[in-house]
């Protein structure tokens, strides 16, 4: 009767060992699904980031054909790019660039011609387009990062996920020079 009680412990805890080994690697396997979700979300804003910073050469270069007087919004406008092609993808930078873009697509109503462009249509319709999918990834990263950080603080994730080495994921949000600046309309000055 001693051996099956010593068989029957021994079984249990054996059993209790496997399965805590394999809830083990199913949190550590769905976070790593999650947190790969997360860090495709970043590069698809840089993806985006990096489209809109193709784009701008050509946009500069169709409007300086029709406004090439004025050389200081187009200036601006390479210099920001530039910048921001130099920084985070969350930076001041990237905020410098969307305030002289929109200076840059305001020189359309200035100039008839300009606005009539074929070519200015095109390049602005391809910028309002990446500017579209540049705020869905924005928004599926942070869709992504909740599904991580909400699976990583679930029970019993919890428990591992730090010991795991998973630490929690930011959202995407504005830094402090873009706080101030999104919810009012631009100013456009020449």
């Amino acid at each position: 009767m001693v051996d099956i009680l010593g068989w029957f412990w021994t079984s249990a805890i054996l059993v209790i060992a496997v399965a805590l080994v394999l809830l083990l690697i199913g949190i550590y396997n769905t976070l790593v699904r999650l947190r790969q979700n997360v860090r495709q979300g970043v590069a698809d804003i840089d993806a985006q980031l990096r489209q809109r910073h193709d784009l701008i050469p050509n946009l500069v270069e169709t409007v300086k054909g029709y406004a090439g007087h004025e050389a200081g919004t187009l200036e601006a406008v390479i210099a920001a790019r530039n910048a921001a092609a130099r920084g985070e993808p969350s930076s001041r930078s990237e905020q410098q660039l969307r305030v002289a873009l929109d200076n840059l697509l305001a020189l359309g109503e200035a100039y008839p011609d300009l606005k009539a462009s074929a070519n200015f249509q095109v390049l602005q319709s391809e910028l309002a387009d990446v500017e579209d999918k540049l705020a869905a990834a924005r928004r599926a990263l942070n869709a992504a990062t909740a599904r991580f950080n909400s699976a990583r603080e679930s029970f019993p994730a919890v428990l591992f996920a730090g010991l795991l080495g998973f630490g929690e994921a930011d959202f995407h949000r504005l830094d402090d020079s873009e706080k101030g600046s999104v919810d009012q309309v631009p100013r456009i000055a020449f």
